[in-house]
């Protein structure tokens, strides 16, 4: 039954007399594993990895946050790529003295302009002396080089200005103002203006103060000309100021916020006033969203203009999926949603052109030439484009068109990995062209474009060397779960692998590019910092130590990285733990990563280090654990990444059926004791698994979980099912709540109740809509304190022992108890 006991409500509320606190636990040797044991602190008990790994500017000291004191928080850390001495934290003192770790350089190296604490700050690189040039009050951002590195340009309150190193002077170069250009002060209606004559031709000292008024204008349009023109932008708002390489045009993104949008609330119950705060969260899918327009300021001419797109190829083009409501529906829906789905197939939306954001402009380094990006908003089209702005003319350099939706590694939803070839003709960037994210080179004078990568792997970060001869390349060319770094000429050619590790190593190539900075892990070892050479075949030495002797004394798995042959014969990798002594037709628990385009079957240490240890303790329960990359998960191209597309619960949930085939046929488990849990995206899966595959799992935990996706935001979802009004099929079969009828094994459901991503909500509803079905085997455990992801000790120790619970009471008894419930009866 559903264990509702709060003076009445339907909800369960997690107590902490069902967790043991973290100081009662024994520390020494870790085995045997225990939920309480797992879900402590990480910071005080594993260790903490080393990340936001940079080099300093002189290329002797590498800095990255690391907590080998077991803190509350992370310090910033220095060591010297010798090795020679161990890592020093750096004190708050002397960190107010560091460069900051981002910003920009000119083009010989030679200088970094940065912005800290608001205010910019100029590094000469050769003497490692650093000017101050802002000291305001107001914040000023986005620093750069300006008129080919002799200005440095940076934003203050939607304004461009620049900073003369050689004199010192500051200009101001634009002057947006909110609101109208207020009008000339003569009256434009007729018998206006004949009053105002008759007056002036009657009263001497009318005229006179009118002849006064007319000499101070003149005068204050004189000293005008010194001065940036004023540009009125009623209520938009002003972004991405840049001044051109000539200095001719000053360029900016306009944005339009919609005049009206309705924001989900979400109230937060435990505060330290004692009142009920409500937190404003986001919109739901479907709601308007922010214009883009680029303008340009013609210095020269003294004049502005919007860029206009509609040249664009394919910009009138409408998307696949809508001929579909002109035909029946070929994928099944529930029945709640019929009628739904016959009111969507007689909308019939209209052909028109589609709205754009543009990105950019980029200029090449001779500043002869400039490019943009150009994405439509349904992200179905990305546009490269070369902009001519005294003709403001663009010229198509390169179009991907997805039915689906436009993203993948170096590609993402901006304007994705791109830049100049160091001949100023030659834009680099990457594509999904093949299947797979690739990199390209377009020439601007002639439209040649040309591959210099190719295969059934993806570039997923790319670089060019501070010498401009070598590509510097992480990819996962030899295995979909590894990343390897690698060399390539600047013309292409064969990759040369330098790192050889298996797992993932993520590097940071020293500013004079022969040493590399390499945060390594492996599937069961935490992260560490490493450094090497930059050659192939360099031995790495290691920098840090993170991990404890208590961690250390365990013999964490090594998963097995297999592929399961999915219905329509794709070949789908997962992490597979399996229990050294087997016993037949044993019970089995498939994990469910979330979502957001990701990938966790793979051969290093999991982002999701909680559940990799819960699945080691399932293990020694004799458990077989499978943890699945499924359709919509990154690191497997185009295909994999958009198999999801107008489908949730689709061959992302088929995936996990097929997996859970594999297990009884191949490992022995038996069909009649396979669990199924995870969070997020993992505990949308995990409803749909629940309801739509009921003799498949016998029980599972959804864990904050979408329910109804035409309640989430619009970013993600609109790219998958596209607007809930345009595209109500693709919604109606993917939401759990249409599904809730099919309900037969034992649910256990989790929830912080101030999640500003997945809102409390949805699983409120959910919760109804089982009432109202009359289905009593679930249960929901909710948690007062934690948003989407769980932070308190307690609570993950909490949800897991529900969770170890639910598995133990139904996946191991000779015969699944179907509808009993938990048993958590706590709640």
């Amino acid at each position: 039954m559903h264990s509702f006991r709060f003076l009445g409500l339907m909800l369960a509320i997690s107590v902490p007399a069902l967790a043991q606190t973290p100081a009662t636990v024994p520390t020494g040797a870790l085995a045997p594993l225990t939920v309480d044991k797992i879900m402590r602190d990480p910071a005080q008990w594993l260790g903490t990895a080393p990340s936001n790994v940079y080099w300093g500017e002189d290329g002797r000291r590498i800095y990255f946050s690391w907590n080998p004191d077991k803190n509350r928080r992370d310090s910033l850390y220095q060591v010297a790529p010798t090795g020679t001495a161990a890592p020093r934290k750096i004190s708050w003192r002397e960190q107010r003295t560091l460069p900051a770790s981002t910003g920009e350089y000119d083009a010989a190296y030679t200088r970094k302009v940065y912005e800290k604490e608001g205010d910019i700050y100029l590094l000469d690189l050769k003497t490692q002396k650093t000017r101050r040039i802002t000291n305001t009050a107001e914040r000023e951002t986005e620093p750069n080089f300006a008129l080919r590195g002799k200005l440095v340009s940076y934003v203050r309150s939607q304004n461009l200005y620049t900073w003369d190193p050689a004199t010192g002077e500051t200009t101001q170069r634009t002057d947006f103002r909110k609101g109208s250009k207020p009008g000339n002060g003569q009256p434009n209606d007729k018998s206006e203006r004949y009053l105002r004559a008759q007056q002036l031709a009657l009263f001497d000292v009318i005229r006179q103060k009118d002849q006064d008024r007319q000499a101070r204008e003149r005068q204050q349009k004189a000293l005008a000309k010194l001065r940036p023109k004023a540009i009125y932008i009623g209520q938009q708002q002003i972004d991405n100021l840049q001044l051109s390489p000539d200095g001719r045009y000053v360029t900016y993104t306009l944005m339009q916020e919609p005049s009206s949008e309705k924001v989900a609330l979400v109230p937060s119950f435990v505060t330290a006033s004692g009142f009920t705060e409500d937190i404003s969260t986001r919109t739901k899918v479907g709601a308007p969203q922010t214009a883009y327009e680029l303008g340009m300021y013609d210095v020269a001419r003294d004049t502005t203009f919007v860029l206009g797109y509609r040249e664009l190829k394919g910009l009138d083009e409408q998307p696949a999926y809508r001929k579909e409501y002109q035909m029946p529906a070929k994928a099944p829906m529930p029945a709640d949603s019929a009628k739904a789905a016959a009111t969507a197939k007689k909308e019939k939306p209209a052909n028109e052109l589609r709205r754009v954001q543009p990105f950019g402009p980029f200029w090449s380094e001779d500043g002869q030439r400039a490019f943009l990006v150009v994405r439509s908003t349904d992200n179905k089209d990305r546009w490269i484009v070369a902009l001519d702005p005294a003709a403001q003319k663009i010229t198509l350099l390169d179009r991907q068109r997805d039915e689906a939706w436009i993203n993948g590694p170096g590609i993402g939803y901006g304007a994705g990995n791109v830049g100049w070839l160091p001949d100023n003709r030659r834009v680099w960037f990457q594509s999904e062209e093949t299947g797979y994210s690739h990199l390209y080179t377009v020439d601007v004078t002639s439209g040649q474009k040309k591959a210099l990568t190719s295969g059934k792997f993806e570039i997923q970060k790319a670089q060019l060397s501070r010498d401009n001869k070598t590509w510097y390349l992480t990819a996962n060319a030899t295995h979909p779960g590894e990343q390897q770094f690698y060399h390539m000429r600047l013309e292409g050619g064969p990759m040369q692998q330098i790192t050889s590790r298996a797992g993932a190593n993520e590097v940071t190539v020293s500013p004079d590019g022969k040493t590399l900075a390499v945060r390594y892990s492996y599937a069961n070892k935490p992260w560490e910092l490493f450094v090497m050479d930059n050659k192939a075949g360099a031995k790495m030495r290691q920098l840090t130590h993170s991990t404890t002797p208590e961690f250390e004394s365990y013999p964490w798995r090594d998963p097995e990285i297999v592929t399961i042959k999915a219905r329509d014969g794709a070949d789908v990798y997962a992490r597979l733990y399996r229990p050294a002594n087997a016993v037949a037709q044993g019970p089995a628990v498939i994990f469910v990563h979330g979502a957001g385009y990701l990938q966790n079957a793979h051969k290093w240490w999991s982002q999701y280090s909680r559940e990799y240890m819960f699945h080691n303790l399932l293990v020694e329960k004799g458990y077989t654990v499978l943890d699945i990359d499924y359709r919509g998960s990154a690191g497997y191209g185009r295909d994999v990444r958009t198999g999801i597309y107008r489908y949730m619960g689709g061959k992302d949930l088929t995936d996990h059926v097929d997996g859970a085939k594999m297990l009884t046929e191949k490992y022995g488990v038996s069909a009649q004791r396979i669990g199924i849990y995870g969070g997020s995206y993992g505990g949308f899966i995990t409803l749909m698994a629940m309801f739509t595959q009921p003799d498949v799992f016998r029980a599972g935990a959804a864990l904050r979980s979408v329910t109804d996706w035409a309640h989430y935001n619009h970013g993600y979802t609109d790219n998958i099912l596209n607007e809930p009004y345009n595209d109500s099929l693709a919604y109606a079969r993917s939401s759990p709540i249409n599904y809730a009828s099919g309900l037969k094994g034992a649910l256990l459901m989790c929830h912080g109740m101030v999640d500003t991503n997945v809102h409390f909500q949805d699983i409120v509803r959910l919760s109804q809509r089982l009432i109202e079905l009359k289905k009593d085997n679930w249960e929901l455990a909710v948690y007062p304190v934690e948003d989407h992801g769980f932070v308190e000790p307690s609570s993950w120790t909490d949800e897991y022992k529900r969770i170890l619970k639910l598995f133990e009471t139904n996946l191991k008894p000779a015969e699944p108890i179907v509808g009993g419930g938990t048993g958590s009866g706590t709640h």
